[in-house]
Formats: structure tokens, sequence, C-alpha cells
């Protein structure tokens, strides 16, 4: 049986990738630094809620109308895992080329200095502010080996005290422990009854980590780290996830649609959320702890659920473009760092004396001006465009190879099992 497409889902997916990015570029630009934090400041909301959204459309997709995964664990691993591992490499692989050669650029005064050593501690206090440079930590030769090999096992969210090399990449890595776990946690929590109850305790149990962390220590590391990233500790988000699509399920069995007081109500839920985060967060910093891990979990899931009612559109381009848009929504998770620092760069040297490059490179270089915020669309519509070529010319031939490697293998092995057992 074919499933639904939700087409209000592939926008979100595009959506949340995109405010990301924005989350993490604006405030370099100084005409953004104030009106900017009111538009970035809950930039944490799209990961969160990109996790959520993992978590329905896993359970949507990969399990049947019993509530079973419709293929073995195994094959779902081997396809989760080569749909990750070309996009993590890929921006992996980028970033380091990026980072080697900015140095020697040196277009700006920092950039001299620049190096994928280099990390900032993750805390939450106002030691950031008052002592900037206690937080700068170049690793060791020691630490750079152990944190490449973390990474290229997809297992740097793990590391509490930093982010390493292409620091959005974290979510990748926790992603990956989530598909470990959802064969296993799927069919169960599908199978929920009582899906708001539920829901209501999984955001209790996410709670309990912040309110530890502001009730008992300094707001610094690595709790901060493990809130920020740890998989166990974001696991929540994917599981209430599950969750909600194991309720829209049975809501939609039983023919059951929301009402527009419950469209409202869903909207209400966004709206006040959303504008209690603005509020709030340049106040204290225990309301970042509370809602990056749990406050707005309501609003995430109220979110998806509205996306649900997306009408499917009659044109066959804007499927096709939603589709396109949706799939590029992970790679921009991953490439918008070093597309911005490459971006940055070469917009400094346009708006510096470019003709100088051809007579002299390091004077071209030495002339460089300033950022605009007015070329910042610009920039987003580049990466939206590469972040789609990446997907479909190189993330989707790798995947392709390695599905095509690994499942035979994995055909193999299992046709060689069964030879091997005695008939009865």
């Amino acid at each position: 049986m074919k499933k639904e497409r939700f087409i209000g889902l592939e926008w979100m997916r595009f959506l949340l990738g995109l405010y990301i990015v924005i989350f993490h570029t604006m405030h370099y630009y100084p005409e953004a630094r104030g009106w900017g934090n009111y538009v970035s400041q809950v930039g944490f909301f799209s990961t969160s809620a990109f996790f959520v959204l993992s978590g329905f459309l896993l359970a949507h997709v990969y399990l049947n109308d019993n509530n079973e995964m419709r293929e073995p664990a195994r094959s779902f691993m081997i396809k989760r895992f080569s749909n990750l591992y070309p996009i993590h490499i890929g921006s992996f692989l980028l970033t380091i080329a990026v980072m080697s050669i900015i140095p020697y650029l040196a277009i700006l005064p920092e950039d001299a200095k620049t190096s994928a050593l280099f990390t900032i501690y993750d805390v939450n206090n106002d030691l950031g502010q008052t002592d900037p440079n206690a937080l700068h930590h170049f690793m060791s030769g020691g630490e750079a080996t152990l944190n490449v090999v973390l990474n290229l096992l997809l297992l740097h969210a793990w590391n509490p005290l930093y982010l390493t090399f292409n620091p959005p990449s974290w979510s990748i890595s926790t992603l990956f422990f989530f598909y470990l776990v959802f064969p296993f946690v799927a069919p169960r929590l599908m199978r929920v009854r009582r899906s708001w109850r539920a829901l209501a305790v999984t955001m209790g149990i996410y709670l309990i980590p912040p309110l530890l962390v502001i009730a008992f220590t300094d707001y610094g590391m690595p709790e901060t780290g493990i809130l920020h990233r740890n998989p166990i500790i974001r696991l929540p988000e994917f599981l209430a996830g599950i969750l909600l699509c194991g309720l829209y399920a049975r809501r939609r069995s039983q023919g059951r649609t929301l009402t527009r007081n419950n469209i409202w109500m869903l909207v209400g839920i966004i709206v006040v959320s959303i504008t209690a985060a603005e509020l709030l967060l340049p106040r204290a910093h225990a309301w970042y702890y509370l809602m990056h891990n749990g406050l707005l979990l309501p609003a995430q899931l109220s979110l998806i659920y509205l996306c649900l009612l997306v009408p499917m559109p009659r044109r066959e381009w804007v499927r096709r473009l939603a589709g396109r848009l949706g799939g590029a929504s992970l790679p921009m998770f991953a490439l918008h760092v070093p597309l911005y620092i490459i971006f940055s760069r070469v917009e400094r040297v346009l708006s510096g004396d470019p003709g100088m490059c051809f007579s002299s490179f390091r004077g071209c270089l030495d002339a460089a001006g300033g950022i605009t915020i007015w070329l910042y669309p610009v920039f987003l519509i580049m990466t939206v465009i590469l972040c789609i070529i990446f997907q479909e010319q190189f993330v989707v031939r790798v995947r392709n190879w390695l599905q095509g490697h690994l499942l035979h293998r994995e055909r193999k092995s299992t046709h060689a099992d069964k030879m091997a057992r005695p008939e009865e």
C-alpha cells in the first residue's frame, strides 16, 4: 500500500533548514545585530523540530498498518546510514579544505589564525562576554586525532566539551543514534493508545535534565554541551515525533479531523510559545535551557500537525519542487558554514578592488572591503541551489552505491545463513 505523501512536511523541512542557516549566519552583519536577534535567537527551534519531524516521517514510512517494521532492522539501518554518511563526509571534507585555505588567503586579520583545530568550549553563562579568550581552545594532536575518529564514526555528538571541525554536523551524529534505536522503539510507541498522555510524559522526562542543571550547576561545561547535543538527552524529541505519528494514524483511521477551533488552538500554541521564547530568552540563562530542552516541544508538535493539513497542489512542478527543496534540507544543515565562509570572503574581495587580482593577487586580497546585508539573499539562494545539486549529484549517487554494495552483502549473508540451517 502506497504511503500518503505530506507536501506540507516537505515545505517544512526546507524552511527549517533555511532558518538554521539564518540562525548561524545573519549575526555577522552589522546591520542585523539589533533587529536580527529577534529573527534568529530561537534558531534552535529548527533543529528540535527537525528531530521531531524525523521521528514522525520514519514511523510513517517504515511501519506497516500493524505497526511492524516493513523491512528488517539491518536493511533499514543500512539505508539510513547510506543517506546520512555522504552528507556528513562531504561537508566534513569541504570544511577541512576551506579552513586550510583561509589562513593562506588572510582576507581578514583574524583569518591568519584560522585553524581546523580551533574550538570554543560550550557554556551558557557570562564567561564568554567577560573573558572570551577563556573559552578559546586549540586541540592538541591527540585531541584532533580522537575527534577525527569520532567524526568518521558519526560519534562526535557525544563530545560534551566543544564542537569540532564542522559544528552543525553534530545533528547528523545525533540523528544516526536515533536511527539505531528506531527499529526497537518505534513499533512499541506506535501501539500506545493514550498518545496525549505519552506525549506529556515524554515532555516531562525531557525537562528533567535542564531542571537539574539549573538547580545544581553554574551553566558551564560539560553540562551545556550535554544538554545541547547528547543523543540520549535529545532522544525525547525523536520519540515525540513517533508518538505524534501514532496519534495521527489513529485519528485518521477513525475519520476524525481537526475542527476550526482545533486549528486555531494549535496556531495559538505556536504563537504563544515563540513569543514567550523571544521575551524570556534575553532575561536569564535558565530560560535557554528550558526552551531548548522541552518547553517548545508542544509548539513543534503543533507545527507538524498543521503542516499535515496542507493540501497536495495540482501542479506537478510544484510537487517536484517541494520534494527537491525538502531533500536539500539536511545538506543545508551540514554545508552552510563552509559555504558562508566562502561567500563572505568572496563578497569582501568584490567589494574592494577586484581588478587588482589580475596584477597583484595579494594586493587584491589586502584591498578587500566589507559585507552588506543587501547581498544576504544572494547567499541564501546560492546555498539552496548548491545544496540541491549536492544532494542530487553527490549524495544520491554515493547513497545508491553504498546501498547496492551493503544490501547485496546482506542478502548474501542471509542466503548463506538459510543454507546453513538444517532442514526441519
